[in-house]
């Protein structure tokens, strides 16, 4: 069992450092071994290009490698942003104004009812402008890491 690859169907942990562009970009999320990020592979919990980088890695193996944006979360959208009336932010019968400020992140449902966050671009008297693209859009992703275990699912 200790000589697993990463493969379709295996449980991976992994911790990592993700940074925009490259090496001495910004740092976005750190992942560390004693938090480490587990996903099972193939089952489109990440990203498939993310995916693809770790195939065959064993444990303790180390890995860096850049997503473009356009594999990632892609460009901005104008068709993600969204204008809003002001009622629906209401608590109690007023305005949420404390929450719902430009610059904060909102958590909404879709028409699905699929959990979506917005950041919130302006408010006016009587809308609200909301912008769902991913915050990680129009940024290509650089991930260093070490893959902490692969085992098969219990």
């Amino acid at each position: 069992m200790k000589n697993l690859s990463v493969a379709d169907g295996l449980f991976v942990e992994i911790e990592y450092v993700l940074s925009e562009g490259n090496a001495d970009g910004e740092v976005l999320e750190e992942c560390p071994a004693e938090q480490a990020f587990g996903f099972k592979m193939g089952s489109g919990e990440v990203l498939p290009a993310f995916e693809k980088a770790l195939q065959g890695k064993k444990v303790g193996e180390p890995f860096c490698f850049t997503i473009a944006c356009t594999d990632a979360y892609g460009e901005t959208s104008v068709d993600a942003i969204h204008t809003l009336p002001k009622s629906i932010f209401e608590v109690d019968g007023k305005f949420d104004s404390e929450r719902v400020q430009p610059g904060e992140v909102i958590p909404m449902n879709d028409d699905e009812g699929n959990e979506v966050y917005g950041i919130v671009l302006d408010v006016t008297d009587t809308e609200v402008e909301m912008d769902f693209n991913h915050p990680f859009a129009d940024i290509d992703l650089h991930f260093e890491g070490t893959i902490c275990d692969i085992r098969e699912e219990e």
